[in-house]
């Protein structure tokens, strides 16, 4: 038998992993995986199914040509006891909105709670923090359009709580898409919602500056990852995940991160996942001294920078997770009418379920009505999405009609 060339065998990681390459084996951390035979990966599903299934790297073959006929097996997990743990009976949307409004308002007296502790006594409660989380996974596996549609109401002033707050919503719905076990996903909610605890220590006057931080400040705030992490650290209960959740929530692929300036090989699978969640839900979010940028302009200037900054594959799954129009988007069809975008439709995604409560051209609220923008019957598309200020709605109080009662 002729032996390979010792050059077209690599060692890659899984997310240097692409289409169409010729895998030999795989090397997995933490779950036990069984991989039939070698063969191509097909697809970025596949990839996305390798990454899940905990495998971190692969040998490859670089100078086989792909054969259509030979496509590398689905890869088999190995079943566990706790997956099935903890599972939520599904609920209806209006059902839960109530419920996911007061879990909501609750967790950001608990921000308001830790922020203030941090300040005074540089410490907090991880116990108090948990419970919160596990409410918030528990409310997304009984209906996740509820907490997503809170997400969407922004209170200008209240940031750095709301912030956090939905980068452990958004993180929880991301996991859940990818279809992480119970555990993990609890893991990554709470550490979503730690992940900014450093910046109540950064000076306010640096924190709260409206214009462009001059370097040196910028530097004091790059500070908050490694203030957060010194708090943390006294907690012995947090895992190796929560840790790196905050860790590397700002760390890039490129290596222009901070505040290790780690490579793609180092960055994990889950500081991947919160660098998208977090800079989404950053540039989407109302500010005293900036307007937040519609969902879609966000998807693309994440997708603009993969695969330099960002995860590629993780991407397009997060934007496949919100839906091109998420849920609570307020958007304007053509016939003028305005809504909230109520219901995803994943066969047909830029057609959802749309919540009517306003019309445009007659500068007045309508009778309530949700719209299935499928159905032939309705002649609605959306037009774009809009923000309440440009018609000068109080979106809240329509929020809480269309969701609420």
């Amino acid at each position: 038998m002729n032996k390979k060339p010792e050059s077209s065998v690599q060692k890659i990681t899984v997310h240097q992993l692409e289409p169409g390459m010729y895998v030999l084996s795989v090397r997995t951390k933490g779950k036990t995986v069984s991989v039939k035979s070698e063969g191509y990966v097909s697809s970025k599903e596949s990839i996305l199914k390798l990454i899940k299934a905990g495998i971190t790297h692969l040998t490859i073959d670089a100078n086989r040509q792909k054969q259509v006929d030979k496509i590398m097996p689905e890869v088999k997990e190995k079943e566990t006891p706790n997956q099935s743990k903890k599972a939520s009976k599904s609920i209806s949307l209006d059902q839960e909105m109530v419920k996911a409004s007061k879990l909501y308002a609750d967790a950001k007296k608990l921000q308001h709670k830790m922020l203030s502790s941090l300040t005074e006594h540089k410490t907090i409660n991880i116990v108090e923090a948990k419970e919160s989380t596990d409410a918030i996974v528990d409310s997304i596996f009984r209906n996740q359009d509820a907490l997503a549609c809170m997400t969407r109401l922004r209170i200008k002033d209240e940031y750095l709580v709301e912030h956090s707050l939905n980068v452990a919503i958004l993180m929880t719905l991301f996991a859940k898409h990818l279809a992480f076990d119970r555990e993990i996903i609890e893991q990554l909610a709470l550490g979503a919602f730690l992940h900014d605890i450093g910046k109540v220590l950064v000076p306010p006057e640096i924190l709260h500056k409206p214009g462009k931080l001059t370097v040196q400040e910028f530097t004091v705030m790059k500070s908050h990852v490694d203030l957060g992490m010194e708090v943390l650290k006294e907690s012995s209960e947090l895992s190796e995940l929560i840790i790196e959740v905050v860790q590397q929530h700002h760390e890039r692929l490129d290596g222009k991160g901070y505040p290790k300036q780690l490579n793609d090989q180092q960055i994990t699978q889950y500081g991947r996942m919160i660098a998208i969640v977090d800079s989404y839900d950053a540039m989407t979010a109302e500010r005293v001294y900036k307007a937040g940028m519609h969902p879609i302009k966000a998807f693309n200037l994440l997708m603009k920078d993969a695969p330099n900054s960002y995860d590629n594959v993780l991407v397009e799954q997060f934007v496949n997770c919100l839906g091109i129009y998420p849920i609570g988007t307020l958007v304007k069809l053509t016939s003028g009418k305005l809504g909230l975008i109520s219901r995803l439709n994943k066969s047909k995604p830029l057609l959802p379920f749309v919540r009517v409560f306003y019309n445009t051209r007659l500068n007045q609220a309508i009778a309530m009505e949700e719209l299935d923008l499928s159905q032939t019957k309705y002649k609605d598309q959306i037009d774009c999405c809009i923000k309440p200020d440009e018609f000068n709605i109080n979106l809240l109080s329509f929020f809480k009609a269309a969701f609420y009662n």
